[in-house]
């Protein structure tokens, strides 16, 4: 079982990325081949990137992990739209706003991953989780819309779909607002039990 795990770079003047740091820290059964990509948060950039190096691993699933701040919980993300409306610029400065991810493209993108299985598993493991109608209009939804729109063009049997993890105590420490957050170790917690969730359902499909 071969599985890419993105996860965004630093955004927004902060030194971590919550996803980040919890895809950094992931740990997998040996029968499980894991890569993990670091993304630049930049409108377009990302699913290219992972396209292309997803051709030469050949990964069954692309996980991508993004930071949602003012979220208590894992959110599963159910549907990437396409639009780019940043109320922030990225990290080179791009903020556009009532822009299409792709002109012409479909309106919106749901996600591949048995997202109600992979929930289940995560709150089984004492992790608050819930399934999400809302990637955003930033960078996450970009790239989930992007690598969707990829992969169905090209017909591809890859699974793909968006996690969101809430920021780290750290973070919310250092922010001028009251926003909750996650320790990074319940986040890790939350993904490895999503990730062998997700195995088990592919080791099912493929041998059914």
């Amino acid at each position: 079982m071969k599985l890419l795990l993105t996860a965004f770079e630093p955004f927004g003047g902060e030194q971590i990325n919550a996803a980040l740091e919890a895809v950094n820290h992931v740990s997998v059964p040996s029968e499980i081949e894991l890569s993990t990509l670091t993304i630049p948060t930049v409108f377009g950039a990302g699913a290219e990137m992972i396209l292309s190096f997803a051709r030469s691993f050949r990964p069954d699933a692309i996980i991508m992990i993004g930071q949602a701040s003012g979220r208590p919980s894992i959110s599963l993300e159910r549907i990437a739209i396409n639009l780019r409306d940043a109320s922030m610029p990225d990290n080179v400065g791009n903020q556009p706003v009532d822009q299409p991810v792709v002109p012409s493209g479909p309106a919106a993108y749901f996600s591949t991953l048995p997202l109600k299985t992979m929930r289940a598993a995560v709150l089984s493991a004492g992790i608050p989780c819930d399934l999400s109608c809302s990637a955003g209009t930033f960078v996450c939804n970009d790239l989930m819309y992007s690598v969707l729109h990829l992969l169905a063009a090209a017909s591809s049997p890859v699974l793909a779909g968006f996690i969101h993890v809430p920021c780290t105590p750290e973070q919310a420490s250092l922010s001028n607002r009251k926003i909750p957050s996650m320790q990074t170790s319940d986040a890790v917690k939350g993904l490895e039990a999503a990730i062998l969730s997700l195995c088990r359902f592919l080791d099912r499909t493929n041998s059914g």
